[in-house]
Formats: C-alpha cells, sequence, structure tokens
C-alpha cells in the first residue's frame, strides 16, 4: 500500500528507515481501534483458529499446518517468492476452495481497501489456493448498542469480489516495480505529488523541509492549485503569476503575503461584534467517538461528550470560568448535560468556534435525551460562530497560513497558543481521555492527562475571549 502511493516512501522504508518517523499517537490510536474491531470480526466465525503472529516465522509454519482443518484462520500469514501477506480471516468456502475476508474500522468499502485485498489474493494464489470470493466487513455506523455488542449487527460484509479483480488488473508489473525500488541503491527521484496525501498522509516529511514559509501548499484551499503552481516552479504565495486564477480569499491571501499586513475588513467585523449579545457565553466541547460504541444507545462512531469549557463575560474585566471533566467508566452525557444546563446562564450569546460541531453535538443530545430538547432549542438559538469572520476572510494575518482554525487564528492575533502544552488538539484531547479512562494506567499518569485536559479545553474558550477582544481592538473600542 506504501508502494502504490508512493515509491519513495517504499524505498525509505526499506533502506533508510531512520526517515520514517514512528507513528505518532492519533495513528496508535487508529492501530488500536482496528485492532479492537478485528477481535470483535472473529465472532462472526465461532469455529475460527487464531494463528500466533507475533513470532514471522512460526506464524507462517502454523498457517500451513492449520489449513488441512478447513476452519476459519484469523492472520492467517502466507510467504511466496519474495511476497508476504497476511489475511485477517481466511474462511473456508465450497469444495476446496478459501474466501478472503478484510476486516476494517471504516463505515464503507474505500478504493484503498480492494488494492490491499488483490494483493492478499496475488499471494495466495501463488500460494497455490483457490479464492472463491473476497469480502470486507466493515462498520454498520447504524447500528445501536443495547447490552454486549453483537457482531452480527455491528459488521456489514460485502462482497467485492468484482471489484477486487478489477483492482488486481496489472498487479504483477506493479509489484515488480515496487521490488525493483525496493533493491534500487538510489532513491526514486519523486518530486511532490497529489499522492503525498492520499489515501494516506505521508510520514516522511523531508520532501517538504526545503519549502519557505507561506509557501504554496499553505495556499487557503490550494488542493490541486498548489501543486499546479509546484509544478511551475512556485514556490511561495506571494510569487503567484498575476494571471494565474485564485479564489477571493486566495487573492487576499497572496496580498497579505506581498504586503506583510493584515487584510481587515472593519464594517463587517463591525456588524459581527454587533450583533453579540450581553453576557458572553464562550463554550467549547470535547468529544470521544469510538468504532465500537462504549454505551448503550449509541451507534459507532457518535460524537460523545465528556468535557466542556465555559467562559462568562459580563464586561470586559468580568470573565467567570465553569468546566467539566467526567470522571469514571459510565456513560459522560448525562453528568455533561446537568452540569452544562447549571452553568450556561439563561440569556446572552453562546460563542463557539466552528458553530456547526457544538450545534451537532446539541442536537445528537437532544435525541437521546427528550427531556432536554427544549432547553437544548433554545441554546442552539443562542449561538454565534467566532468561525465566520476568519472563514469568510474578513480578517486576516499572514501569520495564519492559509488557515481559518482556532489553532492558527490565536497565535496569529495574540502571540498565544498550544504549543508546549500537554495536549494540543481535539483528536489528542480524545485519544488522552479515552486511554487514561477505559485502559488500565497509573493514577500519576490519569492525573497528569487530566490536568492537560483541562488546560487545554479551557485554553480553547479563553482563547475566543482574546480574539474577541483582539477584534474589538482592531476597530477601536467597539
Amino acid at each position: 500500500m506504501n508502494g502504490l502511493q508512493c515509491l519513495k516512501l517504499l524505498w525509505f522504508i526499506f533502506n533508510d528507515p531512520e526517515k520514517v518517523p514512528e507513528p505518532d499517537a492519533a495513528t496508535r490510536h487508529i492501530f488500536d481501534q482496528g485492532h479492537l474491531v478485528g477481535e470483535l470480526a472473529k465472532k462472526l466465525y465461532p469455529e475460527g483458529l487464531d494463528v500466533p503472529f507475533d513470532n514471522f516465522m512460526e506464524n507462517i509454519r502454523r498457517t500451513r499446518q492449520s489449513l488441512a482443518a478447513r476452519r476459519p484462520l484469523f492472520e492467517a500469514g502466507f510467504m511466496v517468492d519474495r511476497l508476504f501477506c497476511r489475511v485477517d480471516i481466511l474462511n473456508p468456502a465450497e469444495g476446496d476452495q478459501w474466501d478472503i475476508v478484510e476486516v476494517k474500522s471504516s463505515t464503507s468499502v474505500k478504493d484503498e481497501n480492494l488494492h490491499d485485498v488483490a494483493f492478499q489474493k496475488y499471494c495466495l494464489q501463488k500460494q497455490g489456493l483457490i479464492i472463491h470470493k473476497c469480502c470486507l466487513a466493515f462498520i454498520n455506523n447504524q447500528y445501536i448498542r443495547q447490552g454486549e455488542i453483537d457482531p452480527s449487527r455491528l459488521f456489514t460484509l460485502q462482497d467485492i469480489s468484482e471489484e477486487v479483480a478489477a483492482a488486481g488488473l496489472g498487479i504483477e508489473e506493479r509489484v515488480e516495480a515496487m521490488l525493483a525500488a525496493i533493491t534500487a541503491r538510489e532513491c526514486p527521484d519523486i518530486p511532490i505529488g497529489v499522492y503525498c496525501s492520499d489515501p494516506y498522509e505521508c510520514p516522511v516529511v523531508f520532501c517538504r523541509e526545503q519549502l519557505p514559509d507561506n509557501n504554496i501548499f499553505e495556499l487557503y484551499r490550494g488542493g490541486r492549485k498548489s501543486y499546479d503552481l509546484f509544478n511551475r516552479g512556485v514556490l511561495n504565495i506571494k510569487d503567484i503569476p498575476s494571471d494565474f486564477k485564485l479564489s477571493r480569499p486566495q487573492e487576499i491571501q497572496k496580498w497579505c503575503d506581498v504586503m506583510g499586513t493584515p487584510h481587515i475588513e472593519k464594517q463587517a467585523i463591525r456588524e459581527f461584534l454587533d450583533s453579540l449579545q450581553s453576557p458572553l457565553h464562550y463554550l467549547d466541547f470535547e468529544t470521544i467517538n469510538p468504532a465500537v460504541p462504549l454505551f448503550d444507545g449509541t451507534r459507532p462512531y457518535q460524537r460523545v461528550p465528556f468535557q466542556f469549557s465555559l467562559h462568562i463575560s459580563q464586561g470586559r474585566k468580568d470573565l467567570s470560568h465553569y468546566g467539566f471533566l467526567a470522571e469514571g467508566r459510565d456513560d459522560p452525557r448525562p453528568a455533561f448535560l446537568r452540569r452544562l444546563k447549571e452553568t450556561l446562564g439563561p440569556a446572552g450569546s453562546i460563542v463557539t468556534y466552528n458553530q456547526a460541531f457544538e450545534e451537532g453535538v446539541l442536537k445528537e443530545l437532544a435525541e437521546a435525551y427528550p427531556e432536554y430538547s427544549e432547553w437544548i432549542a433554545g441554546v442552539r438559538v443562542r449561538l454565534v460562530d467566532l468561525l465566520k469572520p476568519f472563514q469568510n476572510f474578513h480578517y486576516y494575518d499572514p501569520g495564519q497560513k492559509g488557515s481559518a482554525s482556532i489553532k492558527h487564528v490565536l497565535p496569529a492575533l495574540t502571540g498565544q497558543g498550544y504549543q508546549d502544552m500537554g495536549i494540543s488538539g481535539g483528536e489528542d484531547a480524545s485519544n488522552s481521555f479515552l486511554s487514561v479512562t477505559y485502559s488500565d494506567v497509573t493514577e500519576e499518569e490519569r492525573r497528569r492527562v487530566r490536568a492537560d485536559l483541562e488546560k487545554y479545553c479551557g485554553l480553547d474558550t479563553e482563547g475566543m475571549v482574546w480574539i474577541v477582544e483582539h477584534l474589538r481592538k482592531t476597530v477601536k473600542g467597539k
């Protein structure tokens, strides 16, 4: 799969692995979720045999021995010629045939899944196995947990044999090209391209290390435009030719990079600030969304709020802070709602950053707890999105580097940011909470992470206070 994406990446994995960083915390969490999903998928085949996979050659030997049993095999490994693959589930089919069942924690069939399975099929056929069909077992995101997880309802099992056959066309040539790349003395000379982030973000960063600040890959929603400019030899946003078609936000970003000053539309900012009704409530949620639902009444990947931070401003110097961080392993939503209702005042604007997120969580809470639905409806109509002035480019600072995210806006406007924090992003917060709440860690680690969570979420809302104050100063005291 790495070779399909980029032969340079494949070469480094085998020839200079120190340049390939270890998976980050977010990627390791995805691996952990995949492992959990894989274990649950085994329950679809109760007669199955686990093939030990912690020892490479023993896995291959035990696989060869176990084929004769004609039972479902989990983690069966095959090595033939210079190829190796491991099959999530190898299920006996009619006669002496076999079915390949690939297990994924995604909620649909993706193109990369087809190529993954096509390679497995190619290896198994070279080994002499007859493949009856290929299937993908993936998450049914409409499944609602009630009691113990029911694997037969958690998974959708889809026959992808035809799609795998199409993906397998030309696979022998692709495999030979990859083997040639792996054994080459020199790294393949492959330039930056769209494949750097498709289907996965490449972990090797040195390809872009020589790019200057404010380079064309920081262009707001640059997409293929950025690659087009790169292929033309344009590296800096300020050097984009005047006849190159840009959107309005991109034109503003280019102007700011050329001039080195922010773009400020004071009238639009005044209108936004005038729409805010005191007292101002600055609100931010943190959620978990596990692939396998933890609580009754929840679906796979459903957002379950476990934390909020709330700063209430009665005036410019009158600021109060309230917060909630779930305790224990029970469903955090009831306590979350109770605390939110206790602390959220009955009047005044509720300022969020990316309103769609908090509003979506509130909508799902109203569906799950109808006794709160009327109150939540009243909360939702008070929501205001601080993202809008930046998303609409009514304010843009070159330090934002093409992003309207609070993680870029806050340091660009105030000099304050998330650097050097134990937790510095929403995904990190979610994974950290899951780790210290639902797995075995020391009490010291639990306390440390919970303190980091409170600091991180608190900065999200206090940072919004600072941003609004900065906007007020920008339009001279409003």
